[in-house]
Protein backbone atom coordinates (compact mmCIF):
# COMPACT_ATOMS: atom_id res chain seq x y z
CA UNK A 1 0.00 0.00 0.00
CA UNK A 2 1.47 3.31 -1.07
CA UNK A 3 0.13 5.46 1.20
CA UNK A 4 0.56 9.13 -0.63
CA UNK A 5 -1.65 7.69 -3.08
CA UNK A 6 -4.65 7.77 -0.32
CA UNK A 7 -7.12 10.11 1.32
CA UNK A 8 -6.11 11.14 3.62
CA UNK A 9 -2.48 10.74 3.71
CA UNK A 10 -1.91 10.69 7.26
CA UNK A 11 -3.70 8.54 8.42
CA UNK A 12 -2.83 5.96 5.49
CA UNK A 13 0.35 6.52 6.50
CA UNK A 14 -0.42 4.96 10.16
CA UNK A 15 -2.42 2.59 8.27
CA UNK A 16 0.45 1.55 6.29
CA UNK A 17 2.95 1.13 9.26
CA UNK A 18 0.47 -0.85 11.77
CA UNK A 19 0.02 -2.89 8.65
CA UNK A 20 3.27 -4.46 9.33
CA UNK A 21 3.05 -5.07 12.98
CA UNK A 22 1.75 -8.01 13.83
CA UNK A 23 -0.92 -7.83 16.54
CA UNK A 24 -2.94 -10.72 16.79
CA UNK A 25 -5.17 -10.93 20.28
CA UNK A 26 -3.18 -11.62 23.37
CA UNK A 27 0.17 -10.89 21.60
CA UNK A 28 0.23 -6.82 21.11
CA UNK A 29 3.81 -6.86 22.70
CA UNK A 30 4.63 -5.29 19.12
CA UNK A 31 2.04 -3.18 18.51
CA UNK A 32 1.50 -1.68 22.46
CA UNK A 33 6.14 -1.06 21.95
CA UNK A 34 4.97 1.05 18.73
CA UNK A 35 2.93 2.96 20.33
CA UNK A 36 5.21 4.04 23.40
CA UNK A 37 8.27 4.31 20.91
CA UNK A 38 5.74 6.77 19.07
CA UNK A 39 4.81 8.81 22.29
CA UNK A 40 8.38 8.79 23.49
CA UNK A 41 9.33 10.81 19.67
CA UNK A 42 6.54 13.16 20.06
CA UNK A 43 7.24 13.81 23.52
CA UNK A 44 3.75 12.92 24.52
CA UNK A 45 2.62 11.78 28.29
CA UNK A 46 1.77 8.44 28.20
CA UNK A 47 0.45 5.26 30.63
CA UNK A 48 0.55 1.80 30.15
CA UNK A 49 -1.73 -0.15 32.80
CA UNK A 50 -1.03 -4.28 33.82
CA UNK A 51 -3.61 -5.69 31.26
CA UNK A 52 -1.51 -3.79 28.23
CA UNK A 53 -3.76 -0.89 27.85
CA UNK A 54 -2.01 2.30 26.51
CA UNK A 55 -3.45 5.79 27.55
CA UNK A 56 -1.24 8.75 25.31
CA UNK A 57 -1.72 12.24 26.40
CA UNK A 58 -1.82 15.56 24.16
CA UNK A 59 -2.00 19.15 25.06
CA UNK A 60 -4.67 21.17 23.68
CA UNK A 61 -3.62 23.13 20.70
CA UNK A 62 -3.33 26.94 20.80
CA UNK A 63 -6.97 29.00 22.02
CA UNK A 64 -8.59 25.48 22.85
CA UNK A 65 -7.01 24.92 26.24
CA UNK A 66 -10.61 25.45 27.82
CA UNK A 67 -12.50 23.08 25.84
CA UNK A 68 -13.61 20.07 27.69
CA UNK A 69 -11.55 17.35 27.51
CA UNK A 70 -12.15 14.09 24.92
CA UNK A 71 -10.86 10.72 24.99
CA UNK A 72 -10.28 9.00 21.55
CA UNK A 73 -10.42 5.27 21.60
CA UNK A 74 -9.85 1.93 19.50
CA UNK A 75 -8.72 -1.65 20.25
CA UNK A 76 -4.73 -2.34 19.06
CA UNK A 77 -5.81 -6.20 18.38
CA UNK A 78 -7.18 -7.56 15.08
CA UNK A 79 -9.10 -10.59 14.23
CA UNK A 80 -6.66 -13.17 12.57
CA UNK A 81 -8.15 -14.86 9.52
CA UNK A 82 -6.85 -16.53 6.11
CA UNK A 83 -8.37 -18.49 3.46
CA UNK A 84 -7.01 -22.05 3.62
CA UNK A 85 -4.64 -21.68 0.56
CA UNK A 86 -2.57 -18.68 1.89
CA UNK A 87 0.75 -19.14 3.94
CA UNK A 88 0.48 -16.45 6.25
CA UNK A 89 1.75 -16.30 10.08
CA UNK A 90 -0.10 -13.65 11.81
CA UNK A 91 2.39 -13.72 14.44
CA UNK A 92 5.25 -12.53 12.39
CA UNK A 93 4.20 -11.51 8.88
CA UNK A 94 2.86 -8.30 7.61
CA UNK A 95 -0.55 -7.74 6.26
CA UNK A 96 0.19 -7.65 2.63
CA UNK A 97 -2.46 -4.86 1.25
CA UNK A 98 -3.57 -3.63 -2.30
CA UNK A 99 -6.11 -1.33 -3.85
CA UNK A 100 -9.30 -2.40 -5.72
CA UNK A 101 -11.18 0.53 -6.98
CA UNK A 102 -12.44 2.37 -4.40
CA UNK A 103 -11.22 -0.39 -1.31
CA UNK A 104 -8.24 -1.17 0.15
CA UNK A 105 -7.81 -5.15 0.61
CA UNK A 106 -5.74 -7.62 1.95
CA UNK A 107 -4.20 -10.78 0.09
CA UNK A 108 -6.07 -13.63 1.57
CA UNK A 109 -6.72 -12.19 4.89
CA UNK A 110 -8.12 -10.10 7.49
CA UNK A 111 -7.18 -6.23 6.61
CA UNK A 112 -7.11 -5.61 10.16
CA UNK A 113 -8.83 -2.31 9.37
CA UNK A 114 -11.09 -3.73 12.34
CA UNK A 115 -10.18 -1.62 14.23
CA UNK A 116 -6.31 -0.08 12.83
CA UNK A 117 -7.95 2.46 10.66
CA UNK A 118 -9.21 4.36 14.41
CA UNK A 119 -5.47 3.59 15.87
CA UNK A 120 -4.24 5.08 12.43
CA UNK A 121 -6.50 8.27 13.16
CA UNK A 122 -5.47 8.37 16.76
CA UNK A 123 -1.48 8.21 15.96
CA UNK A 124 -2.25 11.25 13.21
CA UNK A 125 -3.73 13.71 15.71
CA UNK A 126 -1.40 12.82 17.88
CA UNK A 127 1.33 12.69 15.12
CA UNK A 128 0.05 16.31 13.98
CA UNK A 129 0.76 19.76 14.70
CA UNK A 130 -1.84 22.22 13.12
CA UNK A 131 -5.45 19.98 14.13
CA UNK A 132 -7.86 21.77 16.72
CA UNK A 133 -8.74 20.19 19.18
CA UNK A 134 -9.26 20.39 23.11
CA UNK A 135 -7.10 18.19 25.72
CA UNK A 136 -6.82 15.17 24.20
CA UNK A 137 -6.65 11.70 25.32
CA UNK A 138 -6.02 8.70 23.14
CA UNK A 139 -7.16 5.55 24.51
CA UNK A 140 -5.64 1.96 23.00
CA UNK A 141 -7.05 -1.32 24.51
CA UNK A 142 -6.13 -4.79 24.35
CA UNK A 143 -7.62 -8.28 23.55
CA UNK A 144 -11.01 -6.92 22.46
CA UNK A 145 -11.82 -9.63 19.89
CA UNK A 146 -11.26 -12.46 21.98
CA UNK A 147 -13.20 -11.07 25.63
CA UNK A 148 -13.08 -7.49 25.94
CA UNK A 149 -10.13 -7.93 28.50
CA UNK A 150 -8.11 -4.64 28.26
CA UNK A 151 -11.24 -3.14 28.90
CA UNK A 152 -12.49 -5.45 31.26
CA UNK A 153 -9.31 -4.99 33.37
CA UNK A 154 -8.73 -1.42 32.78
CA UNK A 155 -9.09 0.94 36.08
CA UNK A 156 -11.59 3.27 36.84
CA UNK A 157 -9.05 6.10 36.83
CA UNK A 158 -7.16 5.33 33.43
CA UNK A 159 -8.43 8.39 31.69
CA UNK A 160 -10.05 11.52 33.15
CA UNK A 161 -12.11 12.73 29.97
CA UNK A 162 -15.88 12.51 30.38
CA UNK A 163 -16.33 12.57 26.80
CA UNK A 164 -15.51 9.09 24.69
CA UNK A 165 -15.27 8.67 20.96
CA UNK A 166 -15.11 5.24 20.18
CA UNK A 167 -13.65 4.72 16.56
CA UNK A 168 -14.80 1.33 16.33
CA UNK A 169 -18.24 1.41 13.94
CA UNK A 170 -17.73 0.39 10.08
CA UNK A 171 -20.61 1.98 8.58
CA UNK A 172 -19.83 5.18 7.40
CA UNK A 173 -22.93 7.82 8.06
CA UNK A 174 -24.04 6.18 11.28
CA UNK A 175 -23.84 7.19 14.04
CA UNK A 176 -24.15 4.84 16.94
CA UNK A 177 -25.14 5.37 20.41
CA UNK A 178 -25.50 1.33 21.84
CA UNK A 179 -24.78 -1.85 21.54
CA UNK A 180 -25.50 -5.55 22.08
CA UNK A 181 -24.28 -7.08 25.31
CA UNK A 182 -22.58 -10.90 24.61
CA UNK A 183 -21.78 -14.01 27.06
CA UNK A 184 -20.02 -17.10 25.51
CA UNK A 185 -21.17 -21.03 25.71
CA UNK A 186 -18.55 -23.43 25.58
CA UNK A 187 -19.17 -27.32 25.17
CA UNK A 188 -16.46 -29.79 25.66
CA UNK A 189 -17.09 -33.82 24.57
CA UNK A 190 -14.97 -36.32 26.17
CA UNK A 191 -14.51 -39.36 23.90
CA UNK A 192 -13.00 -42.59 23.84
CA UNK A 193 -10.77 -43.45 20.82
CA UNK A 194 -11.99 -46.52 19.09
CA UNK A 195 -10.21 -48.48 16.76
CA UNK A 196 -11.12 -48.10 12.73
CA UNK A 197 -13.38 -51.20 11.98
CA UNK A 198 -11.27 -53.70 9.62
CA UNK A 199 -12.62 -53.31 6.00
CA UNK A 200 -13.48 -49.68 6.30
CA UNK A 201 -11.83 -46.85 4.35
CA UNK A 202 -11.39 -43.22 5.40
CA UNK A 203 -12.74 -39.73 3.74
CA UNK A 204 -12.51 -36.48 3.98
CA UNK A 205 -15.08 -33.73 3.69
CA UNK A 206 -14.50 -30.13 3.34
CA UNK A 207 -16.84 -26.63 3.19
CA UNK A 208 -15.21 -23.59 1.85
CA UNK A 209 -15.76 -20.56 0.16
CA UNK A 210 -18.65 -19.31 2.90
CA UNK A 211 -19.03 -15.21 3.03
CA UNK A 212 -18.41 -15.88 6.75
CA UNK A 213 -18.15 -11.94 8.42
CA UNK A 214 -18.93 -10.67 12.17
CA UNK A 215 -20.80 -12.66 13.91
CA UNK A 216 -23.00 -9.63 15.51
CA UNK A 217 -22.87 -6.56 12.52
CA UNK A 218 -23.40 -10.01 10.09
CA UNK A 219 -25.31 -12.28 11.87
CA UNK A 220 -28.91 -10.88 9.89
CA UNK A 221 -27.65 -11.33 6.31
CA UNK A 222 -28.41 -15.15 5.67
CA UNK A 223 -25.32 -16.54 5.33
CA UNK A 224 -24.28 -19.95 5.76
CA UNK A 225 -22.38 -21.40 9.08
CA UNK A 226 -19.84 -23.89 7.52
CA UNK A 227 -20.21 -25.92 10.94
CA UNK A 228 -23.76 -26.66 10.11
CA UNK A 229 -23.45 -27.79 6.40
CA UNK A 230 -20.60 -30.24 7.04
CA UNK A 231 -22.48 -31.43 9.98
CA UNK A 232 -25.68 -31.73 8.06
CA UNK A 233 -24.00 -34.61 5.57
CA UNK A 234 -22.37 -36.59 8.03
CA UNK A 235 -25.85 -36.55 10.15
CA UNK A 236 -27.28 -37.77 7.15
CA UNK A 237 -24.39 -40.07 6.59
CA UNK A 238 -25.01 -41.79 9.96
CA UNK A 239 -28.20 -42.07 9.39
CA UNK A 240 -28.02 -44.02 6.19
CA UNK A 241 -24.40 -46.27 6.80
CA UNK A 242 -21.98 -47.22 9.45
CA UNK A 243 -20.13 -44.09 9.97
CA UNK A 244 -17.51 -43.14 12.19
CA UNK A 245 -16.23 -39.65 12.69
CA UNK A 246 -12.65 -39.29 13.46
CA UNK A 247 -12.06 -35.53 13.26
CA UNK A 248 -14.31 -32.59 12.71
CA UNK A 249 -12.36 -28.79 12.38
CA UNK A 250 -14.74 -25.92 11.64
CA UNK A 251 -14.56 -21.95 12.45
CA UNK A 252 -12.20 -20.39 14.36
CA UNK A 253 -13.29 -17.41 16.42
CA UNK A 254 -16.22 -17.00 18.56
CA UNK A 255 -17.20 -13.88 16.69
CA UNK A 256 -16.77 -14.72 13.03
CA UNK A 257 -19.30 -16.59 11.43
CA UNK A 258 -17.55 -20.14 10.30
CA UNK A 259 -17.03 -20.17 7.15
CA UNK A 260 -14.45 -23.40 6.49
CA UNK A 261 -14.74 -26.69 7.74
CA UNK A 262 -13.42 -30.52 7.48
CA UNK A 263 -13.99 -33.47 8.64
CA UNK A 264 -12.48 -37.17 8.26
CA UNK A 265 -14.57 -39.60 8.61
CA UNK A 266 -14.37 -43.98 8.01
CA UNK A 267 -16.95 -46.43 6.24
CA UNK A 268 -17.09 -49.12 4.98
CA UNK A 269 -15.17 -50.07 1.98
CA UNK A 270 -18.73 -51.81 0.58
CA UNK A 271 -20.96 -48.70 1.10
CA UNK A 272 -18.62 -46.15 -0.65
CA UNK A 273 -20.06 -45.67 -3.78
CA UNK A 274 -23.46 -45.55 -2.33
CA UNK A 275 -21.84 -42.83 0.17
CA UNK A 276 -20.71 -40.86 -2.76
CA UNK A 277 -23.51 -40.65 -4.35
CA UNK A 278 -25.83 -39.83 -1.27
CA UNK A 279 -22.77 -36.72 -1.44
CA UNK A 280 -23.85 -35.77 -4.55
CA UNK A 281 -27.84 -35.54 -3.78
CA UNK A 282 -27.35 -33.47 -0.11
CA UNK A 283 -24.61 -31.54 -1.96
CA UNK A 284 -26.67 -30.49 -5.07
CA UNK A 285 -29.36 -29.47 -2.10
CA UNK A 286 -27.14 -27.57 -0.80
CA UNK A 287 -26.14 -25.46 -3.52
CA UNK A 288 -29.68 -24.97 -4.76
CA UNK A 289 -30.87 -23.62 -1.15
CA UNK A 290 -27.87 -21.21 -0.87
CA UNK A 291 -26.78 -20.58 -4.57
CA UNK A 292 -27.76 -16.90 -4.22
CA UNK A 293 -26.50 -16.00 -0.86
CA UNK A 294 -22.86 -18.01 -0.88
CA UNK A 295 -22.14 -17.35 -4.57
CA UNK A 296 -18.65 -19.28 -4.22
CA UNK A 297 -19.78 -22.61 -2.33
CA UNK A 298 -17.65 -25.44 -2.18
CA UNK A 299 -18.10 -28.89 -0.95
CA UNK A 300 -15.85 -31.91 -1.79
CA UNK A 301 -15.02 -35.25 -0.70
CA UNK A 302 -12.13 -37.23 -1.40
CA UNK A 303 -10.29 -39.80 0.23
CA UNK A 304 -8.05 -39.99 2.87
CA UNK A 305 -5.42 -42.15 4.75
CA UNK A 306 -6.81 -44.09 7.68
CA UNK A 307 -7.12 -41.98 10.80
CA UNK A 308 -5.35 -43.73 14.04
CA UNK A 309 -8.90 -44.12 15.62
CA UNK A 310 -12.37 -43.30 15.12
CA UNK A 311 -14.46 -41.28 18.76
CA UNK A 312 -16.41 -44.25 20.23
CA UNK A 313 -20.47 -44.71 19.14
CA UNK A 314 -22.13 -42.84 21.51
CA UNK A 315 -20.57 -39.18 21.47
CA UNK A 316 -20.43 -39.50 17.55
CA UNK A 317 -24.23 -39.67 17.77
CA UNK A 318 -24.53 -36.84 20.67
CA UNK A 319 -21.94 -34.46 19.07
CA UNK A 320 -23.61 -34.70 16.01
CA UNK A 321 -27.29 -34.64 17.22
CA UNK A 322 -26.40 -31.35 19.38
CA UNK A 323 -24.52 -29.46 17.00
CA UNK A 324 -27.43 -30.11 14.04
CA UNK A 325 -30.27 -28.93 17.06
CA UNK A 326 -27.82 -26.16 18.60
CA UNK A 327 -29.73 -22.74 17.34
CA UNK A 328 -27.42 -20.39 15.04
CA UNK A 329 -28.31 -16.98 13.68
CA UNK A 330 -30.89 -14.00 14.69
CA UNK A 331 -33.52 -15.03 17.47
CA UNK A 332 -35.26 -12.04 17.94
CA UNK A 333 -35.48 -8.41 16.56
CA UNK A 334 -35.78 -5.40 18.56
CA UNK A 335 -39.34 -3.60 18.57
CA UNK A 336 -37.93 -0.35 19.83
CA UNK A 337 -35.33 0.06 16.98
CA UNK A 338 -36.47 -0.84 13.31
CA UNK A 339 -33.88 -2.95 11.79
CA UNK A 340 -31.88 -3.90 15.01
CA UNK A 341 -31.19 -7.50 15.52
CA UNK A 342 -32.07 -7.69 19.29
CA UNK A 343 -30.71 -11.29 20.21
CA UNK A 344 -28.82 -13.94 18.43
CA UNK A 345 -26.00 -16.87 18.69
CA UNK A 346 -23.42 -17.84 17.19
CA UNK A 347 -22.27 -21.29 16.63
CA UNK A 348 -18.53 -20.24 16.30
CA UNK A 349 -16.23 -23.44 16.11
CA UNK A 350 -16.02 -27.57 16.65
CA UNK A 351 -11.94 -28.06 17.55
CA UNK A 352 -10.44 -31.82 18.79
CA UNK A 353 -8.30 -30.70 21.28
CA UNK A 354 -6.00 -32.35 23.68
CA UNK A 355 -7.01 -35.26 26.27
CA UNK A 356 -8.90 -36.40 23.96
CA UNK A 357 -12.04 -34.06 24.41
CA UNK A 358 -13.93 -32.18 21.47
CA UNK A 359 -14.68 -28.33 22.31
CA UNK A 360 -17.28 -26.30 20.96
CA UNK A 361 -17.70 -22.43 21.10
CA UNK A 362 -20.77 -20.38 20.75
CA UNK A 363 -21.56 -17.04 20.73
CA UNK A 364 -24.82 -15.17 22.34
CA UNK A 365 -25.74 -11.43 21.65
CA UNK A 366 -28.56 -9.63 23.30
CA UNK A 367 -29.27 -5.89 23.37
CA UNK A 368 -31.67 -7.04 26.77
CA UNK A 369 -29.58 -8.68 28.97
CA UNK A 370 -32.04 -11.06 30.47
CA UNK A 371 -32.58 -12.37 27.00
CA UNK A 372 -28.61 -12.58 26.61
CA UNK A 373 -28.85 -15.35 29.25
CA UNK A 374 -32.02 -16.76 28.22
CA UNK A 375 -29.97 -17.63 24.89
CA UNK A 376 -27.20 -18.85 26.19
CA UNK A 377 -29.17 -21.29 28.56
CA UNK A 378 -31.20 -22.08 25.35
CA UNK A 379 -27.84 -23.23 24.09
CA UNK A 380 -26.52 -24.99 27.25
CA UNK A 381 -29.68 -26.96 27.55
CA UNK A 382 -29.09 -28.53 23.59
CA UNK A 383 -25.84 -29.98 24.78
CA UNK A 384 -26.84 -30.67 28.36
CA UNK A 385 -28.60 -33.07 26.26
CA UNK A 386 -25.64 -34.38 24.74
CA UNK A 387 -23.73 -35.26 27.75
CA UNK A 388 -21.05 -32.38 27.10
CA UNK A 389 -19.49 -30.23 30.12
CA UNK A 390 -20.96 -26.82 29.40
CA UNK A 391 -19.05 -23.34 30.68
CA UNK A 392 -20.45 -19.69 30.32
CA UNK A 393 -17.70 -16.49 30.34
CA UNK A 394 -18.50 -13.51 32.53
CA UNK A 395 -20.26 -11.93 29.31
CA UNK A 396 -20.22 -7.94 29.16
CA UNK A 397 -22.69 -5.73 29.47
CA UNK A 398 -24.67 -3.98 26.44
CA UNK A 399 -24.63 0.01 26.14
CA UNK A 400 -28.18 1.36 26.48
CA UNK A 401 -28.74 4.20 23.91
CA UNK A 402 -29.00 7.85 25.58
CA UNK A 403 -30.59 9.91 22.95
CA UNK A 404 -30.65 12.87 24.87
CA UNK A 405 -26.28 12.38 24.56
CA UNK A 406 -24.65 16.33 23.81
CA UNK A 407 -22.08 14.58 22.34
CA UNK A 408 -24.37 13.15 19.66
CA UNK A 409 -26.07 16.42 19.11
CA UNK A 410 -22.58 18.00 18.65
CA UNK A 411 -21.89 14.93 16.24
CA UNK A 412 -25.30 15.51 14.25
CA UNK A 413 -24.15 18.85 13.73
CA UNK A 414 -21.12 18.22 12.49
CA UNK A 415 -22.01 15.86 10.22
CA UNK A 416 -25.23 18.17 8.26
CA UNK A 417 -23.00 20.92 7.96
CA UNK A 418 -20.25 18.98 6.32
CA UNK A 419 -22.02 16.81 4.02
CA UNK A 420 -25.33 18.31 4.11
CA UNK A 421 -27.30 15.40 5.55
CA UNK A 422 -28.65 13.79 8.26
CA UNK A 423 -26.66 10.45 9.53
CA UNK A 424 -28.21 7.70 10.80
CA UNK A 425 -28.41 7.11 14.63
CA UNK A 426 -29.03 3.52 15.77
CA UNK A 427 -27.51 0.58 18.10
CA UNK A 428 -25.29 -1.58 16.69
CA UNK A 429 -25.63 -5.75 17.62
CA UNK A 430 -22.18 -5.92 17.61
CA UNK A 431 -20.34 -5.42 20.84
CA UNK A 432 -18.39 -2.34 21.64
CA UNK A 433 -16.13 -2.00 24.75
CA UNK A 434 -18.21 1.35 25.77
CA UNK A 435 -20.66 -0.85 27.98
CA UNK A 436 -17.65 -1.49 29.80
CA UNK A 437 -16.63 1.42 30.21
CA UNK A 438 -19.75 3.01 31.18
CA UNK A 439 -20.03 0.94 33.88
CA UNK A 440 -16.37 1.84 35.25
CA UNK A 441 -16.96 6.09 33.99
CA UNK A 442 -20.59 6.23 34.88
CA UNK A 443 -20.29 9.84 33.65
CA UNK A 444 -19.09 9.32 30.37
CA UNK A 445 -20.70 10.85 27.33
CA UNK A 446 -20.34 8.14 24.30
CA UNK A 447 -20.59 8.02 20.90
CA UNK A 448 -18.96 5.44 18.09
CA UNK A 449 -18.57 5.78 14.47
CA UNK A 450 -16.16 4.92 11.22
CA UNK A 451 -15.18 4.24 8.08
CA UNK A 452 -16.91 1.84 6.32
CA UNK A 453 -15.69 -1.59 6.93
CA UNK A 454 -17.27 -4.63 4.53
CA UNK A 455 -16.67 -8.44 5.37
CA UNK A 456 -14.89 -7.67 8.83
CA UNK A 457 -13.59 -10.96 10.65
CA UNK A 458 -13.22 -12.44 7.53
CA UNK A 459 -10.52 -12.33 4.62
CA UNK A 460 -12.92 -10.53 2.68
CA UNK A 461 -12.26 -7.43 4.81
CA UNK A 462 -11.94 -4.30 2.84
CA UNK A 463 -12.21 -0.77 3.57
CA UNK A 464 -13.72 2.01 1.70
CA UNK A 465 -11.15 4.39 1.37
CA UNK A 466 -13.70 7.36 0.10
CA UNK A 467 -15.31 7.00 3.09
CA UNK A 468 -12.19 6.81 5.60
CA UNK A 469 -12.03 10.65 4.49
CA UNK A 470 -15.42 11.11 5.59
CA UNK A 471 -14.88 9.77 9.06
CA UNK A 472 -11.71 11.97 9.26
CA UNK A 473 -13.42 15.19 8.43
CA UNK A 474 -15.87 14.37 10.96
CA UNK A 475 -13.83 13.79 13.58
CA UNK A 476 -11.43 17.07 13.03
CA UNK A 477 -14.93 18.73 13.20
CA UNK A 478 -16.26 16.93 16.01
CA UNK A 479 -13.14 17.89 17.83
CA UNK A 480 -13.18 21.62 16.85
CA UNK A 481 -16.48 21.62 18.22
CA UNK A 482 -16.42 20.19 21.37
CA UNK A 483 -18.04 22.90 24.25
CA UNK A 484 -16.05 24.54 26.47
CA UNK A 485 -15.60 23.34 30.36
CA UNK A 486 -18.47 25.35 32.50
Amino acid sequence: MSSNQLKPELVFHYFSEICKIPRPSKKEGKIIAYIIDFAQKHNLEYRKDDAGNILVRKPASAGYENKQAVVLQSHLDMVCEKNSDINHDFNNDPIQTYTDGEWLKAKGTTLGADDGIGIAAQLAILASSDIEHGPLECLFTVDEETGLTGAFEMGSGFFNSKILLNLDSEDEGELFIGCAGGIDTVATFAYEPDRVPSDFVAMKLIVKGLLGGHSGDDIDKHRANSIKLINRFLWKGTQLFDLRLANLDGGNLRNAIPREASAIFTIHKDDKAQLILSFENIRTEIYNEWRDAEPNLEITIEDSPLPDFVIDEPTHFDLLNSLYACPHGVIAMSRQLKGLVETSTNLASVKFIQDNQILVTTSQRSAVESAKHDISNMVESVFRLANANIQHSDGYPGWAPNTNSQILEITKASYKRLFKVEPVVRAIHAGLECGLFLKKYPELDMISFGPTIKGAHSPDERLHIPSTQKFWDLLLDVLKNIPENK
